[in-house]
């Protein structure tokens, strides 16, 4: 279009500019159609495992026509959302999507809250965490939020000292005092449970210690309280899909009386309701 712009010949400049005008029309209605299916990335445990239970058991009776895309990392998600590959995402908590959108010039936004996935700290080689000897390797996540959660977990059961106000932005270097000489291994978070062989313990995510076979109520060596804990997961879209039809219809039935009823049932405190 921009070659047949450059024709001198009036008619046909005009031809031109009326025919890119009517393309551009068309790629906003395409944009703004919601007559399709809502597609949601989430990752596999438990979030997806949440939404394919409500596509097999509410979606149909809302109107909602809903498909899940499962993504195993925390990054293509948030970038899926924000160049339009996919309607929402599920899969992160409030404090990683602000510091997500921070550091990546991204503009997605907070629908709803849904569950708890507390973080905790697992052990093949200890029982209990003052068990664990001077210089223990920590394989901790990588990513900002999930490494300043870790920190502050291992903070709060007396295995180290941070700076004050440090909240989730804590790295290693926020340490003031480490009793036993803990050393640390940072990794991606979905490594975190496979490296539970060649490390002295490591703090999971409650989703990849679930998908590991891990029961956080059971099998942690010590776990994030629920109570007041702003890491809850949430639904999320790009900034300005709030109002979808199909997301709002989502967002009723993942806070739904069945979805908490099934989010107990089925993660037996491993995975909260927050609503």
């Amino acid at each position: 279009m921009r070659n047949t712009a450059k024709i001198i010949t009036a008619v046909l400049a005009a031809g031109a500019l009326t025919l890119g005008l009517s393309a551009c029309g068309s790629d906003k209605d395409a944009a703004s159609d919601t007559s399709g299916p809502l597609v949601v990335a989430a990752s596999p445990v438990p979030h997806a495992e949440i939404l394919n239970f409500v596509k097999d058991n509410l979606a149909e009776k809302a109107g909602l026509d809903l498909e899940v895309k499962e993504f195993t990392d925390y990054v293509t998600p948030n970038t899926a959302t924000e160049d339009g590959s996919v309607g929402a995402n599920f899969f992160q908590t409030q404090p990683y999507l602000d510091d997500f959108n921070k550091k990546n010039g991204t503009h997605i936004v907070s629908v709803v809250d849904v569950h708890l996935e507390p973080l905790g700290l697992y052990s093949h080689k200890v029982k209990k965490a003052d068990e664990l000897k001077s210089g223990a390797t920590i394989a901790i996540p990588n990513d900002t939020v999930n490494e300043g959660r870790a920190l502050q977990l291992l903070a709060a059961n007396g295995l180290l000292t941070l700076k004050d106000g440090v909240g989730t932005s804590a790295t290693p270097a926020d340490i003031t005092d480490n009793p036993k000489k803990l050393t640390f291994k940072e990794l991606e978070a979905a490594q975190t449970p496979r490296s539970l062989d060649d490390v002295d313990a490591a703090v999971v995510n409650g989703n990849y210690a679930i998908e590991a076979d891990l029961k956080p109520a059971k099998d942690a060596l010590v776990l994030e309280e629920a109570k007041d804990n702003p890491n809850s997961n949430l639904l999320a879209v790009k900034e300005g899909q709030e109002d979808d039809p199909r997301v709002k219809k989502l967002a009723d039935l993942l806070t739904s009386p069945e979805v908490r009823k099934y989010i107990e049932d089925t993660y037996a405190g491993s995975v909260l309701p927050s609503f």
